[in-house]
C-alpha cells in the first residue's frame, strides 16, 4: 500500500513546529543533530529513539559517533516525506 508523501505546504509546517529539523536529500527526508555530554547519554537517547520507532512502526537512519546523534527520516513507502515522519520527529523531540 502507498502511503501519500507530504505536501509542499505540509513540510513547511511540519519544520516551522519543528525548527530544529532540516530538509535533506533533495526534500525526500528530514534530519537532525543531537550532541550529549557522554557516549553514554547518546546511547541513552538512541534506546529511547528504538522504542519509540517500534511503537510508531516507523524506524529512523541513524548514525552516532561517541557523544553525537544524528537521526534521518523518511518514508521509503511514500518515496518521501510522509505523515509517519512529522509523528516521529514530534516523538522524538518530545524525548528532550
Amino acid at each position: 500500500m502507498s502511503v501519500p508523501q507530504l505536501t509542499d505546504a505540509e513540510c513547511d509546517t511540519l519544520l516551522t513546529a519543528h525548527p530544529e529539523w532540516s530538509i535533506a536529500r533533495d526534500g525526500k527526508a528530514i534530519e537532525r543533530k543531537f550532541q550529549f555530554g557522554d557516549f553514554s547519554e547518546a546511547w541513552v537517547f538512541m534506546n529511547r529513539v528504538a522504542l519509540l520507532a517500534e511503537s510508531h512502526d516507523h524506524h529512523p537512519e541513524w548514525f552516532n559517533v561517541y557523544n553525537r546523534v544524528e537521526i534521518t527520516l523518511t518514508t521509503h513507502d511514500a518515496g518521501g516525506l510522509s505523515e509517519r515522519d512529522a509523528v516521529m520527529a514530534a516523538a522524538i523531540d518530545a524525548l528532550l
